[in-house]
């Protein structure tokens, strides 16, 4: 879904070990998600659907476990968009996913400011109106406001950032976003360095028990 190779590069910057994977037993291993992508909705939604995704990300999100949605990453955690016609997101926040109206240049595309709400994790070290770069012509609309990490003026403000718990996302790309995109992604990293390890809400496939099965008896031999 686009911007990998960008958003990987950034983050080890910052000291992440990064494994970058379309697979769901990725989640056992991982102590924080990050969902980059930029293209169109419908078919972001189909591809998580088709590498069996959508379920491991919904979890992952609504435990409020670490994550970091970029861009397209950031639309599909609502509950649809009207990207070339209504198409059904993952639904975790609720809100729609809208077009800019009529006489706006579309896409929004370039630098532009944001207004981080007092007291975000995600913000934190950033001046009152730091610059990000932007390209998108959909925003979400969330419906709870407390949700809402940033705002953005483009016409009228919308919400350029999330945060809800250990949980954030963003419209904007940090990743082009050069220093205060770095300081966003350590602060993710280093919130992840901080929340406590915890079982992932996947359970292990029937091949991987059987191996793990046959990995304790072997360690009881030796013993």
């Amino acid at each position: 879904m686009g911007n990998l190779r960008s958003v990987s590069k950034a983050l080890e910057a910052q000291g992440a070990r990064v494994l970058v994977s379309s697979r769901p037993g990725a989640f056992r291993r991982a102590d924080g998600v990050v969902l980059p992508g930029v293209g169109a909705f419908r078919e972001a939604m189909k591809r998580l659907r088709g590498l069996g995704l959508e379920k491991p990300v919904r979890e992952w999100v609504e435990a409020r476990r670490p994550f970091l949605g970029i861009c397209l990453g950031y639309q599909l955690l609502f509950g649809e968009s009207s990207e070339f016609g209504r198409s059904r997101g993952l639904g975790i926040f609720r809100g729609k996913v809208v077009r800019f109206p009529r006489g706006l240049a579309v896409p929004h595309m370039g630098w532009n400011s944001i207004v981080p709400r007092s007291g975000s994790w995600l913000f934190r070290g950033l001046p009152r109106k730091p610059w990000v770069y932007f390209v998108h012509s959909y925003f979400p609309v969330p419906r709870d406001g407390r949700i809402v990490a940033s705002r953005t003026g483009y016409g009228k403000p919308f919400a350029s950032a999330i945060e809800d718990g250990q949980v954030a996302a963003m419209q904007f790309h940090p990743e082009k976003s050069q220093k205060t995109g770095l300081r966003i992604l350590r602060n993710f990293v280093e919130m992840v360095a901080k929340f406590p390890s915890s079982p992932s809400p996947l359970p292990p496939r029937r091949g991987e028990r059987i191996r793990e099965r046959r990995a304790a008896l072997s360690r009881r031999r030796r013993s």
